[in-house]
C-alpha cells in the first residue's frame, strides 16, 4: 500500500496519521508547518487542501455528517501557515531536516515532529517540551520509559536526573543490545531544536550509511560540552512506524473510540 498511498495518510481509526501530528502542532500553539517529503509524497500536502468539488457533491446528496467531518480538517487548517521542502533521497532524518533549514529563521528554535509518532495525552507532548524550553533555552527531547525487552529496538539515553520527568542527557546509544541499554528512557520523533542545532547538521558528515542522522549530531554536542534536556512527557505513545505498532494503535484507539468502542470491544470478547 505505502507504494502508491503515503503512511503518513494511513488512518488511525477514521484520521489519517498526519492530522494527529498536525492537530498537536495546532493546539500547541504553533502556527507555522514546513513539510519534509519525498517527491512522490505530494498527497500528504493534499489532504489539508480545500476541495470544492467533493463538498459540492457531498452537499447536493445532504450527507451533513460527511459535510461536518470536512468542515472540522478546514478548522483544524485555518490560522497555521503551510509550506515544505523535498528530500529528493533519504540520506537520514538529519539530512531531512536541513532541507528545512532554509525556511526557518536563523536566530528562531523550531519544535519537529516525526509523521509516525502519536502521543495521546491531555496536554500536547510538543507542548510540554515546548514549556520546558521556556525555562532552559536549550535542545529539549522527548522521552518515554519502555520495558526493558523492547529497548533493543529504539535510541536509549544515559541521563542525569534534574527534576520529575526532566533530565539532562549525557549520551545517546541507539538500538542497544539486550541488557546493555543505559536506562528504561528511549527517545521519541519530537524535539524542540535550537538555531545551534542546525549549525552542526550543516557541519555533520555522511556515516558508513551515507546518512546524515541526528542521534549522532547530538552526541557530537554532548562530546562538545553541550547542554541537552530530556523531557518525558506524560501521555501514552502510540507508534505507528510499523505493521505490528499500526496494528497495535488503532486497536487501542478503535477500542475507547466514543462511536465504534463499544461494538468493537464486544466483538473481541466474543
Amino acid at each position: 500500500l505505502s507504494k502508491v498511498v503515503p503512511k503518513e495518510l494511513w488512518p488511525l481509526v477514521e484520521k489519517p496519521v498526519i492530522q494527529y501530528i498536525v492537530e498537536e502542532v495546532k493546539n500547541s500553539g504553533i502556527e507555522e508547518i514546513i513539510f519534509v517529503i519525498s517527491p512522490d509524497k505530494k498527497l500528504v500536502l493534499d489532504y489539508f487542501k480545500k476541495c470544492p468539488k467533493i463538498e459540492k457533491i457531498l452537499k447536493e446528496r445532504k450527507r451533513v455528517n460527511l459535510i461536518s467531518e470536512l468542515e472540522e480538517l478546514d478548522e483544524i487548517c485555518k490560522k497555521i501557515s503551510f509550506s515544505y521542502v523535498f528530500q529528493k533521497k533519504p540520506l537520514g532524518d538529519g539530512h531531512a531536516l536541513l532541507q528545512a533549514a532554509e525556511k526557518l529563521n536563523k536566530e528562531e528554535s523550531a519544535a519537529v515532529l516525526w509523521a509516525d509518532d502519536v502521543v495521546e495525552s491531555s496536554e500536547p507532548a510538543i507542548l510540554q517540551l515546548m514549556n520546558v524550553f521556556k525555562t532552559c533555552q536549550k535542545p529539549v527531547l522527548a522521552l518515554y520509559k519502555l520495558p526493558k525487552e523492547k529497548l533493543s529496538s529504539y535510541g536509549v539515553v544515559e541521563v542525569e536526573k534534574i527534576a520529575d520527568r526532566l533530565y539532562k542527557i549525557k549520551k545517546i546509544v541507539e538500538k542497544p543490545e539486550l541488557g546493555q541499554a543505559p536506562s528504561n528512557l528511549a527517545v521519541v520523533g519530537k524535539y524542540v531544536l535550537t538555531p545551534e542545532v542546525f549549525e552542526y547538521l550543516k557541519k555533520a558528515k555522511p556515516g558508513p550509511k551515507k546518512e546524515i542522522l541526528l542521534a549522532e549530531v547530538f552526541d557530537k554536542m554532548i562530546s562538545d560540552g553541550k547542554v541537552l534536556y530530556g523531557c518525558e512527557f506524560e501521555g501514552k505513545w502510540l507508534e505507528c512506524g510499523s505493521k505490528a505498532s499500526w496494528l497495535e494503535s488503532n486497536t487501542y484507539l478503535s477500542l475507547k473510540h466514543q462511536k465504534y468502542g463499544e461494538n468493537i470491544s464486544k466483538l473481541i470478547k466474543k
